[in-house]
């Protein structure tokens, strides 16, 4: 099990590879990959405004146990960046994983990680049948299901008193800019002009993250990355659909998330038979602010799920 060794790193896990693979569409993904191939793989899955590059020190830190994958999704990173808002839609996505999947570890089974957009995104593969049987279980970190988030919405608002709605008013305050994202124009133009210059400011002043590796793409990441707000938030908001997940899933609720109230939550549990939880004072960019308790989580909540014998904080719900 990861522990204090984390900080004595391998020499082979400092190997990374990396290759272009074709994912749906025939659009180009660019994938890395950390560890030995013959290691249970763990693929990981980035959020919004990132790449890959966010899990670096998570990946690194896994890869003496696991071969570890990481992908830039598309519109981020090296991968394309589809000019279509439709072609950023979840089931795209979800096939986009698969082909991952497909192209580095065939027809092997594999752990799942996503963080942000990369957990919102992976739902649709846990609760769809597309990769049922292969995707061994699921870390959510920061991203929950955008159904599920319709349906807990919609019941606040409707179905609650004055608590529920005050709780449906936090989430939609801390999720102004979704609403930003809407607009073809001004979240663009604020990338190019503003907000791709300062993000490593932004980071360190909302997230208290700093001595953060520059990205070069950073600003086409934050330009294309709002096609998945436009391509899917308002459709699953409105029209959620019941969806069951068809493996274990362990729940990483950051506290001090800037983004998401934990309330948001509540009612998962509906929806996944196998759900464990764990609560960490942290902000939203735990995989760049705590990468050493990120990695302890996704190996004890494999290795519990192996050996019947969970963490003690890690609960079943």
């Amino acid at each position: 099990m990861i522990g204090p060794a984390y900080y004595m790193i391998s020499p082979e896990t400092l190997m990374k590879t990396r290759q272009k693979i074709s994912g749906a569409q025939g659009v180009k993904l660019q994938v890395a990959t950390y560890g030995d191939s013959s290691h249970t793989p763990l693929i990981l899955v980035h959020g919004y405004p990132d790449n890959h590059q966010v899990w670096e020190g998570v990946a690194r830190l896994l890869a003496d146990r696991y071969f570890v994958i990481a992908y830039d999704v598309r519109g981020a990173g090296e991968s394309d960046r589809p000019k279509r808002v439709r072609d950023y839609s979840l089931d795209i996505l979800s096939q986009d994983l698969k082909a991952v999947a497909d192209a580095i570890i065939p027809d092997r089974p594999f752990h799942l990680i996503g963080h942000d957009w990369g957990s919102i995104q992976s739902w649709e593969s846990v609760t769809t049948d597309r990769l049922k049987g292969r995707i061994l279980s699921f870390t959510s970190i920061s991203g929950p299901s955008l159904d599920h988030a319709g349906q807990w919405m919609q019941k606040q608002l409707l179905h609650s008193g004055v608590k529920g709605k005050v709780k449906a008013a936090r989430q939609l305050a801390k999720s102004w800019y979704i609403m930003l994202f809407q607009f073809p124009v001004i979240a663009p133009a604020l990338w190019k002009l503003v907000m791709g210059k300062h993000w490593e400011n932004y980071l360190a002043k909302a997230e208290n993250i700093h001595n953060v590796i520059p990205n070069p793409t950073q600003t086409a990441d934050g330009v294309h990355g709002t096609k998945l707000y436009k391509a899917n938030f308002l459709g699953k908001l409105t029209q959620p659909r019941q969806r069951i997940a068809h493996c274990p899933v362990q729940l990483a609720v950051l506290l001090a998330d800037n983004y998401m109230n934990v309330e948001l939550f509540d009612d998962l549990h509906q929806s996944v038979p196998e759900l464990y939880r764990r609560d960490f004072a942290a902000t939203h960019w735990a995989p760049l602010s705590h990468p050493q308790e990120i990695a302890r989580w996704v190996d004890e909540f494999i290795t519990g799920l192996n050996t019947g014998k969970m963490p003690f904080d890690l609960v079943k719900i």
